[in-house]
């Protein structure tokens, strides 16, 4: 039977918050001011959670979804709230997370850093299903909290000429030998140039293999296989080793990478943060720096543009290897060292031995940076960095660190914002800078 809740909030989910005889009820598909009819689907001993079943006082800021997948596909959770509303809950969440879990509160909020909101998304990982039942084979997101797959022909989120392919996909594997082998496809889109990387349980067949020729040749793509572990990843063709690559045009950097690679999804936005980012450690040109966390170099390439020396370090050797190798190749090989090592296994002593940092850079995974907050607050005041830019996908891992570089590091919380790097999705990106100068 359904019931009658008025909503507060929204959770770091994207669900409605309201609360009920002293428990939490999340309200799938309701907003923050709405009264709503919603039927509980879980009971548990300290909370609830309902779906909405009809909107008796609708916010202004719902708005009607675009996609005609939305409410069904896991991707994205608030394509009903307007795009500005949506930052605004986010940096709200983002606050919240710092007070409640940190103990902190940024003295200045940053303004949101924004991108488009539509086809947007330069990466994704499709599942591949063989549903006879359903015509064959799909292509495409899993549906929310669930195993199965979106009968989806279109995704707003992807760039036009990525969201043409789902269908021509769909048509494709379903000629293979085997489709029921065929797990995956990824796509990854550079500045010139689209990956499609195929994950295949059994040896493709000639004529599987003739068919993503055709394929790569109608829609201008490039085809890698992938039949085992990441490592096993190739282009069909070697000269498509170096195909795809991003650019940083304030930087005048060009930065390739594989499709198995970790960039960012919203290459956009990523231009828009990395610029910031540079921007808000305050670099001098003598300034000597530490990207933590620095993958491909996104961060660690441009600010040796514009500093006299920078340590990346990051814990795949792939990466740094490619790091290296990209740094030699636009003339910053003097200025530029990278070094692998787990960064989630580290304490005062060996980042003591790294000599004395100016400015630091954390760019860490949803898990956080702990090891290394708790590192660098253990520090004298002297070799601490004077001036810490945290660049974050998780509020809840931000604020457990920023409470750690506050409390025992003695760093003021200066500045914190969102970052809209995942539109319409639940997503929480944000940057927050950090320092020690005096009040």
């Amino acid at each position: 039977m359904a019931e009658l809740f008025d909503i507060d909030s929204l959770d770091l989910e994207a669900r409605g918050v309201a609360r009920r005889h002293g428990k939490v009820v999340f309200v799938e598909g309701a907003l923050p001011g709405e009264r709503v009819l919603a039927r509980v689907t879980r009971r548990k001993s300290s909370f609830e959670v309902a779906q909405v079943e009809q909107v008796v006082r609708a916010s202004s800021q719902r708005t009607q979804p675009l996609c005609p997948n939305f409410g069904v596909c896991g991707g994205c959770a608030i394509q009903h709230l307007d795009v500005a509303a949506q930052v605004a809950t986010k940096q709200r969440a983002l606050e919240d997370s710092l007070w409640h879990i940190g103990k902190v509160r940024p003295e200045q909020i940053l303004p949101a850093l924004h991108g488009p909101a539509w086809g947007y998304r330069q990466r994704a990982r499709f599942s591949v299903r063989l549903v006879p039942g359903k015509g064959g084979v799909l292509v495409g997101f899993r549906e929310k909290r669930s195993n199965y797959v979106v009968d989806m022909t279109e995704c707003l989120v992807l760039p036009p000429p990525i969201s043409a392919l789902l269908q021509p996909l769909r048509a494709l594997i379903g000629t293979f030998s085997a489709p029921a082998t065929i797990p995956q496809v990824e796509v990854a889109a550079g500045d010139s140039a689209v990956v499609l990387l195929l994950r295949h349980l059994a040896p493709l067949a000639d004529e599987d293999l003739r068919q993503l020729e055709l394929f790569a040749n109608r829609h201008h793509v490039s085809w890698w296989l992938q039949p085992g572990g990441v490592d096993s990843a190739h282009p069909i063709h070697p000269e498509d080793e170096d195909a795809l690559a991003y650019t940083l045009p304030e930087f005048g950097l060009r930065i390739p990478f594989r499709p198995t690679d970790f960039t960012q999804v919203n290459n956009a936005v990523n231009r828009v943060l990395v610029g910031k980012a540079v921007q808000l450690l305050e670099l001098h040109e003598t300034n000597r720096v530490a990207d933590m966390f620095c993958g491909l170099g996104n961060f660690s390439l441009p600010l040796a543009s514009r500093a006299r020396a920078v340590v990346g370090i990051d814990a795949s050797d792939a990466l740094i290897g490619r790091a290296q190798a990209t740094a030699a190749a636009c003339g910053l090989a003097r200025s530029a060292a990278f070094t692998a090592r787990n960064l989630f296994e580290v304490d005062t002593a060996w980042l003591r031995g790294l000599g004395t940092f100016d400015r630091m850079l954390f760019d860490p995974p949803r898990e956080g940076a702990q090891a290394l907050a708790v590192a660098v607050s253990g520090l004298t005041p002297s070799e601490r960095p004077r001036r810490l830019v945290y660049v974050s996908c998780n509020p809840a891992t931000l604020a457990r660190d920023a409470g750690i570089l506050a409390r025992d590091g003695g760093y003021r919380l200066l500045s914190a914002g969102v970052v809209n790097m995942f539109p319409h999705t639940a997503h929480v990106e944000s940057i927050a800078v950090f320092a020690l100068e005096p009040r």
